[in-house]
Parts: structure tokens; C-alpha cells; sequence
């Protein structure tokens, strides 16, 4: 953490908007949204020609609690539940008071971009994701952060906010009181432009995308595969440092246990949760799949050759071919299918006494159905049934948790507690609700921190600048 990227406080800016927000992701554009509802002008600056951040490569799956998605579906939820499911995760280790403005807020949240954005959100149903105790994800038809993406943009375009692509935020203008005045941000050419501002929101993420952060803040992850937003280099870590921010967790992160390898896309825990499991090269299970595929990724990773297979049924392959990234995976063929496990064997190159041992294993502990030693529990409604499919995955880095310390209102705090004068954070720019390391993550925090908080600090922005 070294280059101070602060500039000296102007008063003659050619351009100024009440608002700007630094970032195109979910996070940017729904802050966006959230000004636009409250009658005020924000820009959105996107380094990017095309705004996709880390929330493209994800499933696009948002946690709520309450909605109407959920009440139709039979669901009872609450925000205290969600919030005591968030906090059961992490270990308590989360601000309590954004832990409960997240949940208290999400469910408003989806209904406000389904009925005001056309969002067309659905409710996963069938399992649940780990930590969760209620069916409470929240997604598009298809089931990628592709096409929220695609939604949002659309609703940004309607609603006829400014979105400046090409447009890397390089300097904040600041002045002795630690007051934002404005930006100063590089277009592809090389020109430097500059804008004044009221108020600054920070929505551009973490800095998964910097090998060096990486090794000193996540040393067990600095040879994992990144599987986020090259984009995501820790901008807003370095002007918060200038500033005197105070940061927290900052070796908190959401890993991913299955990522099909080599095709490199993202394959839904689902597989877990509805009675998969996964192998070493040795044919060995070596941990709980229900754990959490955050800190699975770890795991994987430790694995001989940082590879596991994950192994799963046509039942299972079924439901899967809901999520678009499956599809995908399927028709490029990282999906094998094997009738035995000898020929299971001689094509993965795994010992067969020991795959039939880990299927004997399974068998037994499923007609008793108690605790294997990691903790699972294997029900006989879920037997693996032949033919097996197998996908070969690797543990990766999606995106970091930790970040700049906020309040609830998404205010950006200085290392005494106190907010600064009109700077706002959320999503991976902002410290999360995941605790310290790469076990709290508990499904959706991710989106959560960016759409709900991403709404939250847009609006609190918004009340600052106008």
C-alpha cells in the first residue's frame, strides 16, 4: 500500500456533478439507480469499455429475506433469520449494525429493481445454499451474473443516467478537511479529463486482481487461479489509505471449490448441496462438501495437482442444466459420463480398490446416515446412482471481502470512527460481512455487499450531494 493517489482540491471544474461513483459493476449501477430515485444527478465512471466487473463472472445470485418471491414459493424468512444465518458463518466476527441494515434492506431491494427496473428475479428453489437456513437466493432466468448485468445497464440506459466507459479513475481531488471536490480520470487515448463532485461513491471493487496484495493480504490464495475482474487492483484500499480510512478484514475473500478446469467456468454448489461429491487424483474424499465452497477452494488447492473431480448423478446433472455456466461447461465437454467405476478409473487415472473403498464408504454411511468424519451427513433420498457424471474443477479466487471500514449508511470511516466528510463505499470496495479469512463467506454475501449496500450508500450519497 504505497502510492497516494490524491490530488489538491479544486474550485474551478469545467464539469461537476452532484454525484459520481467510481465503478460499473452491480455495485456502480445500482447506486446509480438509488440516486436517480431520490431526483439526483450521479455519473458513473467506468474504467472499462464495457462495464462487466466481477458480477459478470459470477451466477448473479442476490440473498433476501422476506420477498414476495419467497411468500409465493411458500418460503418464510425474516432479516433477523438471515442476519443470525450471515453472522453463524463469519463467527460473529461482522459489524452487527450492516449485517442488519443488509438483511433488514434486501428484500426491499429486489422488489424495488423487479418493479421499478424490470429486473425479472426469480427464487432458487429446491436446495439450500451452505449456512443458509431458508430458500432465500434471488436470480435472473438464466442464472448468471451475465445477464444481471445485462438487466441492469438496461435499466441504467432507461433511466437516462450518465455512464462514462473508458474513464480510469487515476486521482481524487481532495481538500484539508478530507472533502471529495473531484475526480481526475484517464481516457483510452491517454487524455486526463477531470469532474467535480459533492459527494463520492467508491463501487470498484477489491484487489484480487493485484498478485502483490494477494500474497501479503491472502498468502493461502497468491497461487490460486483469479477468477474475477482484472480491473479489481485495490484502488479504493490505496486512496483510503491516503485518506486516513480505516480498513477491516482485509484477509477475508470468497473462494470457489469448483471451477471446471481447464474450461475455466464457474460449476453451482448446487451439485454439493443436492448429493455430489469430490475426489482427489487418489480417488479420496477430503472434506465436507457441505462446508462451503468458499473455503473449499483452499482445499482443492491442497489436493495433489490443485485439481478434485466433482462427482455427481443424472438427477443431479439435470437440475443443473438450469444454470447457464453448466450448460456451458456441458457443451464444451467438461462433463464426463462413466457407467463403472472401473472405467471411471482407467479414465481418470485413480486407483480403482481405493474409488470402490470411498463408494463402499459412502454407501454405508448413507444407510446409517450419521456423521462421516468430516461432518456430512449422506441421506439415502440422495444416493449417487450409476451413470456418474464427472467434472474436473480447481479451487480459484473470485473476489475480496475486506475493504474500507463503513457504517451503515455506507460511509466511508477514518481509523478514530469517525465518517469522512461525502466519501461512501459498498461492495468490494467496502468491508464485507464475511469476518476475517475465507470461511465466513456465507452464498450471495458478495452481491449482497454490492447490490443492497451498493443501493443503501446510493442513496445515503445521494442525501449528502444534493
Amino acid at each position: 500500500m504505497t502510492q497516494v493517489r490524491l490530488a489538491q482540491s479544486k474550485t474551478d471544474y469545467e464539469f461537476s456533478m452532484p454525484l459520481a461513483i467510481i465503478g460499473g459493476g452491480a455495485c456502480g449501477l445500482v447506486a446509480g439507480l438509488a440516486a436517480h430515485s431520490m431526483g439526483v444527478e450521479a455519473v458513473i465512471l467506468e474504467r472499462d469499455e464495457v462495464p462487466r466487473g466481477s458480477t459478470f463472472m459470477s451466477s448473479g445470485f442476490i440473498p433476501a429475506a422476506n420477498t414476495r418471491f419467497q411468500k409465493q414459493a411458500g418460503v418464510t424468512d425474516s432479516a433477523a433469520r438471515m442476519g443470525e444465518d450471515i453472522q453463524g458463518k463469519n463467527g460473529y466476527q461482522a459489524d452487527p449494525d450492516i449485517v442488519a441494515a443488509l438483511a433488514t434492506a434486501s428484500g426491499g431491494v429486489i422488489e424495488w429493481l423487479a418493479d421499478s427496473h424490470g429486473i425479472p428475479f426469480e427464487l432458487v428453489e429446491g436446495f439450500l445454499y451452505p449456512g443458509h437456513t431458508r430458500m432465500r437466493m434471488h436470480c435472473t432466468p438464466r442464472r448468471t451474473g451475465e445477464e444481471l448485468m445485462s438487466c441492469l445497464l438496461t435499466a441504467v440506459e432507461n433511466a437516462g443516467i450518465p455512464l462514462l466507459t473508458g474513464a480510469q479513475v487515476t486521482r481524487l481531488h481532495v481538500d484539508e478537511n478530507r472533502t471529495v471536490t473531484g475526480v481526475e480520470y484517464q481516457r483510452p487515448d491517454g487524455a486526463t479529463e477531470e469532474l467535480g463532485c459533492s459527494a463520492l461513491l467508491l463501487a470498484c471493487n477489491g484487489y484480487g486482481g493485484n498478485p502483490t496484495l494477494v500474497e501479503k493480504l491472502i498468502p493461502e490464495m497468491k497461487d490460486a487461479l483469479y477468477f474475477g475482474h482484472e480491473g479489481n487492483q485495490g484502488d479504493a484500499l490505496l486512496w483510503g489509505e491516503a485518506l486516513g480510512a480505516s480498513m477491516k478484514d482485509l484477509g477475508a475473500y470468497q473462494g470457489h471449490g469448483s471451477l471446471a478446469w481447464p474450461h475455466q467456468t464457474l460449476i453451482s454448489w448446487a451439485v454439493m448441496m443436492q448429493g455430489g461429491i469430490q475426489l482427489n487424483q487418489n480417488g479420496e474424499r477430503f472434506s465436507n462438501e457441505h462446508g462451503g465452497y468458499s473455503e473449499q477452494a483452499a482445499k482443492v488447492l491442497g489436493q495433489p495437482g490443485q485439481i478434485a473431480y466433482n462427482v455427481f448423478d443424472g438427477r443431479i446433472h439435470a437440475e443443473c442444466l438450469r444454470f447457464e455456466d453448466y450448460k456451458n461447461a456441458h457443451s464444451a465437454g467438461a462433463v464426463k459420463v462413466f457407467d463403472s467405476l472401473e472405467s471411471m478409473a482407467a479414465a481418470l487415472d485413480m486407483p480403482l480398490e481405493q474409488l470402490r473403498s470411498t463408494f463402499k464408504d459412502i454407501d454405508e454411511l448413507g444407510a446409517s446416515e450419521q456423521p462421516d468424519a468430516f461432518g456430512r451427513v449422506f441421506r439415502q433420498a440422495l444416493r449417487l446412482e450409476f451413470p456418474l457424471h464427472v467434472i474436473k474443477v480447481t479451487g480459484a479466487l473470485f473476489h475480496t471481502q475486506g475493504g474500507l471500514e463503513i457504517n451503515a449508511e455506507g460511509q466511508v470511516l477514518d481509523q478514530q470512527g469517525q465518517p469522512l466528510p461525502n466519501l461512501y463505499a459498498a461492495g468490494g470496495a467496502a468491508r464485507g460481512v464475511s469476518g476475517s479469512g475465507g470461511s465466513g463467506y456465507l452464498s450471495g454475501n458478495g452481491l449482497l455487499s454490492a447490490v443492497v449496500m451498493g443501493a443503501i450508500a446510493g442513496r445515503s450519497a445521494a442525501a449528502k450531494a444534493g
